[in-house]
């Protein structure tokens, strides 16, 4: 569905960029913009940024950035259109209903459509499971305990064993070869041409925040290997972007998240009671899923097997978990490996005192750490003593670091005041403070004579964008020509016509451009750091340098390409005379 441009602008008007984005992440308000941590990146100290009179967000960590409409299709992975139906509904505003007879069929995206053939094929599996063939998948599924209401709330199926069936059902239904191999539902190989991906499995669909089917598991029936098999990634399924059952998660209003491992442990927490329950998809835990997290809690309990693998993986989440600036606590099931298990074994009841006991994940840490030293060893009781200060440097803030050192130290036998002295004398050889290891921007640029020529056209667009009352004082001089950057000279043709129609929308200007990259390079445009001046008198000087340099950069690159080029020449004459007076004239600021 294709919307007017109209009706876009009052969507994107109607919805403050920093009441939405407040949705996904806490910020605070510095100046006259706000502050939080990037969730499109781990980082530890804020550099993500939103200011309310452009109505923009922008990242000074990894370069991400654009309006509210960009914001919410990066967050959520979603199309153009979908992005803007979500905010049509925040706003309260109606949506054209979409026709979906054969031309507007043919005008769905490519993304949508590879939606269709997910949905299809889960209802193919659904139905396959509860049909005589489906018998294998379904004894399975009863045998671990699963209610038929479970199976249906999680869509349940079955792939049998032969390895077509699937291929030919879709192909009924109309969808291209091409589609289909990018479905990640279909194999190809030589021998047998296209078959099915998956056969002889029970399948759980996995699904979006908004119960759309994205790809999917398979847990085989049999020993044969892989034991576990899911989707590939597709451009609707990124695995380190989506967790299992967080579609209905998301609104347990629990207080907290629990992530396990498995599809099985989700489901039996789920059936249980445990609304709360999601798991990483086949991959280790992410940054990206941490992030996902994070906009609807502010505690992760892990629920991870109890094994040594199981451990580990712990041990690998709690470090993204504190990155991603979220509580982590570690549930203990032993006897049992995991979740399915204890919660068949003890019941719910007990589970949930497990979770009320839960261990504090540095804690974890240290009890795992303790298991490489020999306390009946002095030497190696020291050894571990300095590893805890060691880990303990890791605070950043002194309150919460303070706090530790008091608690670790009563729970070790350390005594308060030796711990300190070990871990300052630590900090004082290493360095309390590890810098945060950031991403490269995507936009930053070495430091040539071109960066240059750049950086001076970002910050006097940057200038205008702050103070849009200085346009009409440089106008007579500057002119979206003279910036010499093709995506510059888009830019300042868009926000001066803008301005002399008197109207001041930066954020529309990046729903100019289709491309993310070019909306993340016009976010930088209007986000380029301004050098702080104490002066009213430094900072008129610095505008009237930068706005000079701009002007001269401009009569060089015209100067170069005169030779037969009338309009070069002509460039270079109006632009000589501007910068005479330009150069002669004070701005007021």
């Amino acid at each position: 569905m294709y919307y007017p441009d109209e009706l876009i602008e009052e969507i994107r008007t109607k919805n403050d960029i920093v009441s939405v984005i407040s949705g996904y992440v806490r910020m605070q308000k510095k100046g006259s913009s706000y502050f939080g941590l990037c969730p499109f990146h781990s980082e530890k100290s804020p550099s993500f940024s939103v200011s309310p009179s452009k109505q923009m967000y922008y990242c000074f960590g990894c370069g991400a950035g654009g309006n509210v409409i960009t914001f919410v299709m990066e967050y959520e992975n979603a199309t153009f259109q979908e992005a803007v139906k979500t905010l049509a509904d925040r706003a309260g505003i109606p949506l054209p209903e979409a026709e979906y007879g054969e031309e507007a069929r043919r005008k769905e995206s490519r993304r949508a459509k590879l939606l269709e053939i997910q949905k299809e094929a889960a209802k193919y599996y659904y139905y396959m499971l509860r049909s005589p063939r489906g018998k294998t998948g379904y004894q399975y599924l009863a045998g671990r305990q699963l209610s038929e209401e479970t199976m249906k709330r999680f869509g349940l199926g079955y792939a049998d064993g032969a390895n077509s069936d699937l291929t030919a059902y879709l192909k009924s239904k109309g969808y291209a070869a091409d589609l289909l191999n990018e479905s990640g539902l279909i194999a190809f190989d030589e021998k047998r041409g296209a078959h099915d991906k998956f056969w002889n499995r029970v399948m759980f669909p996995i699904q979006d925040g908004n119960h759309r089917v994205i790809g999917f598991g398979g847990r085989v029936m049999g020993d044969a290997k892989p034991k576990y098999l899911n989707s590939p990634e597709t451009v609707i399924f990124d695995k380190s972007r989506n967790l299992y059952g967080l579609n209905f998660a998301r609104t347990s209003r629990k207080g907290n998240m629990i992530l396990c491992e498995g599809y099985m442990d989700v489901i039996a927490m789920h059936q249980a009671g445990f609304t709360q329950a999601v798991a990483s998809l086949g991959t280790a835990f992410t940054a990206g899923q941490a992030n996902l997290l994070k906009r609807y809690t502010e505690e992760v309990l892990l629920a991870y097997d109890s094994d040594g693998a199981g451990v580990n993986a712990a041990l690998r989440a709690i470090g993204i978990l504190r990155e991603s600036g979220l509580r982590g606590k570690v549930i203990d099931m032993k006897p049992y490996k995991d979740p399915d298990e204890f919660i068949k074994n003890m019941g719910a009841d007990a589970f949930q005192e497990r979770i009320d006991q839960a261990q504090n994940s540095f804690f974890f840490e240290l009890s795992t750490l303790e298991r490489n030293f020999r306390m009946d060893d002095p030497e190696s009781k020291t050894a571990f003593h300095r590893e805890i200060a060691k880990k303990l440097c890791g605070f950043e803030e002194e309150v919460e670091r303070e706090n530790y050192i008091e608690s670790v130290a009563q729970k070790y036998h350390i005594g308060f005041d030796n711990l300190r002295k070990l871990v300052n004398s630590y900090a004082a050889r290493t360095g309390l403070v590890q810098p945060v290891a950031r991403p490269k921007s995507t936009v930053a640029g070495k430091s040539t004579p071109e960066e240059n020529v750049k950086k001076s056209q970002r910050l006097l667009l940057t200038w205008i964008a702050d103070e849009p009352e200085v346009y009409p004082k440089i106008r007579p001089y500057v002119t979206a020509r003279d910036f010499t950057e093709p995506l510059y000279s888009q830019v300042a043709d868009k926000l001066f016509a803008g301005l002399d129609r008197g109207e001041y929308n930066p954020a529309t200007i990046v729903s100019a451009f289709v491309e993310e990259q070019e909306q993340r390079a016009v976010a930088e445009i209007f986000n380029t750091k301004l050098e702080e001046l104490d002066t009213p008198k430094e900072r008129e000087k610095a505008f009237h340098d930068i706005l000079c340099t701009v002007k001269e950069n401009s009569f060089a690159y015209y100067s170069g390409r005169m030779g037969a080029d009338m309009d070069a020449l002509n460039q270079v004459i109006s632009g000589k005379k501007a910068l005479e007076e330009l150069r002669k004239t004070h701005i007021s600021l």
